[in-house]
């Protein structure tokens, strides 16, 4: 069975897609039908939402699948353990996964549960980077938005 709720927050409404009580898919300004209005995993997803955007929250325990290839779970697995409040850059997590930086950037564009998987925390060296296959407009600004919002959480907490 599929579900799909919403969990609004200071970037947009962030679209959860449900399959199995796992998290398939995380979407940005998502505008689709709520077909979940009262599931445990949906109540869950909200009180670590708002818990994560009011600065309660650094790490996401939440039920997820992600459905890509062996290096994709590779790097998103990478992608967890970058601390809040921190970056890495493409170069960096490619170095690490003896990789390419190229290669990087495409398995985070593919990131089906962005947030909850921070892709937001790698960054290029000459800048910000890309966000979900964007490199301007509101997705660009969410990442930034996301970026500053940790860094002040840690800069408080320091």
């Amino acid at each position: 069975m599929i579900a799909t709720f919403v969990c609004n927050t200071p970037i947009g409404a962030l679209g959860f897609v449900v399959e199995d009580d796992s998290i398939t898919k995380v979407e940005f300004n998502f505008e689709g039908e709520v077909l979940d209005k009262t599931s445990a995993l949906r109540k869950e997803t909200e009180n670590q939402i708002q818990a994560y955007f009011d600065g309660r929250l650094n790490h996401f325990d939440l039920p997820y699948t992600l459905a890509g290839t062996e290096y994709q779970q590779r790097v998103w697995q990478a992608l967890t353990q970058i601390p809040l409040g921190s970056v890495m850059t493409y170069g960096a997590l490619s170095d690490q996964l003896q990789s390419s930086a190229r290669a990087i950037g495409g398995a985070c564009r593919r990131n089906p549960v962005p947030v909850i998987v921070p892709c937001h925390r790698i960054v290029s060296a000459s800048g910000i980077g890309g966000f979900a296959g964007q490199t301007s407009g509101i997705l660009i600004e969410n990442k930034q938005w996301l970026l500053n919002w940790e860094a002040q959480l840690v800069a408080t907490c320091s």
